[in-house]
């Protein structure tokens, strides 16, 4: 193994402690370039409260995935359940369970959680593999063929990725993983003479019910969706259905889904990870090339992102000419029990166009692709009305046009725009976010309340796992889903200066951590991290070594895959030269402080290398 310091090569790991003390950069007064060298920081200071809370978040989420996961999961990770196919409690719940299980081992989470998830990833793939239909057509012969769920729309394709999606960066050596990667992309870009998703002649993805057997292209069933009878009375059904018969008529209008939707988008995450471990141009050819159709369609449709494509690329046409039709598109009615009663609402997964724009972003740089998702927010709200004094905004369409008005306007993806933009004027888009209202200097207390509340909702968590008195056979894959204990959502704000992780989409942030001493990623034990400015050049982050006994070395990297160059570090006065995707810092027992980082965003091709590879 070689440590990387600055774009060069220097010494084997062996000989990291020899470099950290002969090969240091004491900070003084002026200006210096720094190849080879790295940042020493002495300045003594007592661990403030947001580090404490954030050092022990991480140990005690560590601890609380062990028991759930030694509770849930059997020693060849398969989930101790009932097996079943189905949108409400199918194979994709069963992996869910880990739930952004991976992001707490790339913060800093310990070791064996990398084991678990890979552990449980492939127990999932064999037990759903071996799980069979009896009643539903296309998984009578397992309900995974190839490893990937044989029919499925993204929705819940991207919640069975909740674990893959992140293994490449936990381990980009992984080579069944990279062999996995690839074949799962190329379902989706036509390499797969079973899997015809894709049509590269009209750059379309021919229906939203796909997967390693191809496209769905008839009308869908509530079967389709629900999957086999279950016994009424056996289970905690979770979504407000009692028996069988209310979880069939949830997916009465679950019926057309041929032609391409923008939740298909979502795939173009499994050839990202593909180009970011093998770096083959094919895999970013073809991910521009399928985000530029959705973004020609867009302004095409009026600025409005359209639900449905049809096989012959026509926007509607799978759906009588309605450009708001399909299954899950702007006019997605459900009938369902929710709150105790039959409810009539509605269900718009439009949005997560998103995930596939923010994947061309990471590969190009290009603000067309956040123009064009702002494009759709302002098309949208720009047929609000007032109803008594009040401005109300659309968020459905249907056959007589905009409807489902409400005082909150259309703002699903507003918080991507404005991080992936930094332009002040999407500031408003986002709304009130008290992750943003900290940045904005408005909300000063957010990291310590955010930490003490993730603090109270694991301690949740584990009275939850302690008292479920459930067994595996009255268990369905999603009964372990409310207790999972990872929380990451403030850590990945406070620490990488990026927002929520989205389950299929890859990391969007502005700062990685890696531990080099221990060939790993994530902040090594007792350091702290805290990203409290940001914007479109460069960002603040807060350094600190809490242990007073033994210093502790961190490699800083712009963004999660060294997609962002740093330009140069600020510190006490002294501006140093940086020019590369990463630097190390070296600090001494108890000490901290506070660097201000130039960043060129999106400067070079993402990857999952570790920064000592590369």
């Amino acid at each position: 193994m070689t440590f990387k310091q600055h774009g060069k090569l220097a010494r084997d790991i062996n000989d990291v402690k020899n470099i950290l003390t002969t090969n240091v950069l004491h900070v003084t007064r002026g200006i210096y370039s720094m190849p080879n060298r790295i940042i020493h920081i002495d300045t003594p200071q007592a661990p403030p409260q947001w580090a404490l809370l954030e050092r022990s978040l991480i140990r005690s989420m560590t601890q609380a995935l062990e028991l759930f996961y030694d509770k849930y999961f059997d020693e060849k990770g398969y989930l101790e359940c009932v097996p079943r196919w189905g949108a409400l409690d199918g194979p994709d719940d069963a992996i869910e369970n880990l739930a952004h299980w991976p992001v707490v081992y790339l913060l800093g989470g310990g070791d064996r959680i990398r084991d678990m998830c890979k552990t449980a990833q492939d127990g999932h793939i064999r037990q759903y593999t071996e799980a069979k239909t009896v009643d539903v057509p296309f998984a009578r012969d397992g309900m995974y063929y190839k490893e990937f769920p044989v029919h499925s729309d993204w929705a819940h394709h991207a919640e069975g990725l909740v674990v893959f999606n992140l293994l490449g960066n936990c381990d980009p050596d992984d080579d069944n993983h990279i062999r996995r990667t690839r074949r799962f992309a190329g379902f989706y870009m036509d390499e797969d003479p079973q899997a015809k998703n894709y049509d590269p002649e009209l750059r379309l993805i021919r229906s939203m019910f796909n997967g390693s057997r191809g496209p769905m292209l008839r009308k869908t069933t509530a079967l389709d969706w629900v999957g086999d009878p279950l016994e009424d009375g056996r289970f905690d059904l979770l979504h407000g259905q009692r028996d069988y018969a209310e979880m069939c008529e949830r997916f009465e209008t679950y019926n057309d889904v041929a032609g391409d939707h923008p939740l298909n988008l979502i795939c173009t995450g499994l050839a990202f990870n593909a180009y970011a471990l093998t770096g083959e141009t094919k895999y970013r050819d073809w991910i521009l090339e399928y985000a530029d159709a959705w973004v020609e369609r867009t302004y095409a449709n009026g600025g409005v992102i359209p639900s449905n494509v049809g096989l012959d690329g026509v926007i509607g046409s799978a759906c009588e000419g309605r450009w708001w039709g399909g299954v899950y598109g702007w006019n997605h009615k459900v009938f369902a029990h929710r709150h105790g009663r039959l409810d009539n609402f509605t269900l718009n997964a439009v949005a997560h166009a998103v995930d596939g724009f923010g994947n061309a972003l990471l590969l190009t740089g290009d603000q067309k692709y956040v123009d064009v998702w702002r494009t759709v927010l302002e098309s949208v709200n720009a047929n609000k009305k007032t109803v008594d004094g009040v401005e109300m905004y659309p968020h459905m369409h249907g056959d007589e046009g905009w409807y489902d008005y409400a005082p909150e306007p259309y703002d699903r993806g507003a918080v991507e725009v404005y991080d992936w933009s930094m332009n002040p004027g999407d500031r408003a888009l986002a709304g009130d976010q008290p992750w943003l209202n900290y940045l904005d200097g408005t909300n000063p207390g957010f990291p310590v309340e955010a930490l003490k509340q993730d603090f109270s909702d694991l301690r949740d968590q584990v009275e939850k796992i302690r008292s479920d008195m459930s067994t595996p056979d009255t268990r369905l894959s999603d009964n372990p889903n409310p207790f999972n204990p990872a929380r990451i959502e403030t850590l990945v704000n406070l620490m990488t200066g990026g927002a929520r992780p989205a389950y299929a989409r890859p990391l969007h942030c502005r700062l990685w951590y890696f531990d080099p001493e221990r060939g790993r990623p994530g902040v090594p034990e007792d350091v702290a991290v805290l990203i409290d400015r940001i914007d479109r050049d460069g960002l603040d982050v807060h350094l600190v070594n809490v242990n007073p006994v033994d210093a502790r070395t961190v490699t800083v990297q712009g963004g999660a895959y060294g997609e962002h160059q740093v330009r140069a570090v600020e510190y006490d006065g002294l501006r140093i030269d940086v020019d590369d995707t990463d630097f190390t810092v070296r600090l001494a027992p108890g000490s901290g402080a506070r660097l201000t980082l130039g960043l060129k965003r999106y400067a070079n091709q993402p990857t999952a290398r570790f920064p000592w590879h590369r």
